[in-house]
This record gives structure tokens, sequence and C-alpha cells, in this order.
């Protein structure tokens, strides 16, 4: 039998794990040279990215493994993906399983929403009975063909149900023999410590830190203390770039030319050195000789 996975290895470590959200392979490349251990790709960024429109299902299963398999090429760290509800019902999770393990994910997460599903701080979500939850969790370990790729389980009961029926969904789900757990929309701090509480010693749960939603935002450090294993901030990049891209957009605009934000821009050769040109061309060179 192989060994545990690189993620897996991490997530033994006493620190929690921090993976900031990435969506396209430049991103993840500067993620992974900032020194991150993991990256985190969510359904919101690729539909963000892919289609500039909001996380309310739009976005496929293919076009998720597109993405993820673009990354997975460029990078070495691990990549956690947002396998959204598996795209249906538990054959299409299944499928998506398959396609996102190939595409090289090695933590693939599935929520309990009904299909369409919406962001998770969006009002108006929906949940599915938890037998189908179920299911479905047992249908994507079941698809897997490496225990390598891990499967972390996502509810968003709190938001519907109620926190006590959220942590009994998170119960039912760990008894399925999934890998890492996620309640999805903890209001406060209570909250926080109540999961940790009921469900820290079980498995690697997950704080889903998002600017403007409806938890509150902690550094890795504190939610570590708190219990919490994994801390993704899984908008922030893109709310980043979309933020500086209007900055440099209304400048050009207004002043026909870059020269205004030229102090905060790389130029030709840093670009290229950031991406890697030289040594890509020098590898070229090599098989030519």
């Amino acid at each position: 039998m192989s060994g545990p996975t690189a993620l897996q290895r991490r997530l033994a470590a006493p620190q929690a794990l921090l993976a900031p959200g990435v969506y396209d392979p430049m991103t993840a490349l500067l993620a992974e040279q900032a020194g991150f251990e993991a990256v985190y790709l969510s359904g919101g960024a690729v539909a963000y990215n892919l289609l500039g429109r909001s996380d309310v299902g739009l976005t496929t299963a293919t076009e998720t493994a597109e993405v993820l398999s673009r990354i997975t090429d460029r990078i070495q760290v691990p990549v956690i993906v947002d396998g959204d509800t598996g795209y249906g019902n538990a054959i299409n999770t299944q499928r998506t399983v398959r396609l996102l393990e190939r595409a090289g994910a090695a933590m693939i997460q599935l929520e309990d929403q009904t299909f369409p599903k919406r962001c998770g701080h969006l009002a108006g979500k929906a949940v599915v009975p938890v037998k189908e939850a179920c299911g479905k969790l047992r249908a994507a370990l079941d698809a897997r063909r490496s225990a390598g790729t891990l499967i972390l389980a996502r509810t968003d009961a709190a938001g519907v149900e109620g926190l006590d029926a959220a942590l009994d969904r998170a119960e039912a789900y760990a008894d399925c023999g999934v890998d890492a757990l996620f309640v999805e929309a903890l209001r406060t701090p209570e909250d926080m410590d109540r999961a940790c509480r009921r469900l820290a010693h079980r498995l690697p749960l997950l704080a889903n830190m998002v600017e403007g939603g409806q938890t509150p935002i902690e550094s890795a450090d504190e939610l570590g203390r708190r219990g919490f294993r994994i801390v993704i901030f899984p908008g922030g990049t893109a709310r980043f770039v979309v933020r500086q891209l209007q900055r440099y957009f209304g400048s050009l605009r207004q002043h026909g030319s870059t020269a205004p934000m030229r102090g905060e821009m790389l130029d030709f050769d840093g670009l290229n050195d950031v991406i890697g040109t030289p040594e890509l061309l020098a590898r070229a060179e090599g098989y030519e000789a």
C-alpha cells in the first residue's frame, strides 16, 4: 500500500493548514511561490473567472475539471477543489469525483445543497434530505481510484435548518467515512466553538473565511486554536484582483496610457521571470542539442 499523501501528512501536523483561493494557473503559481502548502479552487472562483457570473450553479463538472487540470499541470502543491453538489445525483457525483481525481485533485469537496446550488453565503439555499446526502457521499467514496484522494463533506444546513441540525448532519457524514468536514456559514465565534467541540476530535474541520460573508473573519492561527484544521480564503484572490483591475482600467481609460500605474506593475522581463520563461527556453534548447 502507498503511504500517506502530502495533504494527509500536512493535516496531521499541529498547525492549521492555510489554503488561499486560486482560479487559474497564474494565481496558483503565485500562491505556490509565496510558500503556501496547498491551494483551494472554489466553484465560485470558477464561475467568476470562467463565466464572469455569480456562484449560482451555472458551471459544470467538466468546466471545473478543465480549470483544475490546468492548475495541477503548473504547480506541485495539493489542490482542494470544490465539487459543488456533485452536479446532480449519486451517479453524477461519481462521475464528478472521477473527473476531478483524474484532473489531479488532492481533496474533493461535496455539499448537501439542492441542485442548482448557490454560494453558501447567499440567502435562499435549500438542502437535500440527509439520507440522499449520505448516499451521494458513499457514492463519492466508492468512485475514488485512490484512498489518497480525500473527500470533504460540506453541510449548508446551518442557514436552513439551524446549527443543531447542521452538526447532526456533519456527524452523519463523518459516519459515512469521509476524510474531512465543513460546516458552512457559522455565524458567531460561539457557533464556531460549538462546531469544533462536536466535530474536531473526529475529522479535520474546515473554516471558510469570506470577506463580507456570514462567518467572522479570523486568522489561521486563531482558527487553529479553536480546533479547525483547514482554513480557506476562497474568494479573496478574485475580490482583490477585481478591485485592482478596476483601478487599472479606470486609469488607462482616463490617461490613455499605463504610465500612471507603471510603478505598480511588472515590466515585460519581470513577468517572464515570475512565470519561468528563461528556464523554459533553456530547457527547449537542451532538447535541440
